[in-house]
């Protein structure tokens, strides 16, 4: 009896077949990870590395630096990706560029950055 009252309901159109979701509604959850990733995560890295690079090429001789292992020293002399520090009276080292990690004091505007 419950057979003929399914067969009779699925002719007359009354069972629902169920909808397939939005494929868009799917991936909203994703689309949102990633945007929280881009703006907590991503963006603010992408600034700090662009500002880091601005510095570097901004150095001048007689600016005091830190380089990335702790060295604190002043500029002598800039080649191309070589600096070439002053960090006792008569100590001179010669460091990467790119291991400069901050600029403690510029002599050419007297700004001091942190």
């Amino acid at each position: 009896m419950m057979v003929f009252a399914f067969a009779f309901a699925a002719a007359d159109g009354a069972v629902a077949t169920p909808q397939q979701p939005n494929p868009l509604i799917s991936f909203l959850p994703i689309i949102l990870i990633f945007l929280v990733f881009y703006f907590l995560l991503i963006r603010p890295q992408k600034k700090a590395q662009d500002d880091h690079g601005k510095m570097l090429k901004a150095l001048q001789k007689n600016d005091e630096i830190v380089t990335s292992g702790g060295v604190l020293g002043t500029i002598v002399n800039i080649q191309d990706d070589i600096v070439t520090l002053r960090v006792d009276d008569n100590t001179r080292i010669k460091i990467l560029k790119s291991s400069v990690a901050k600029l403690m004091k510029s002599h050419s505007d007297g700004a001091v950055q942190n």
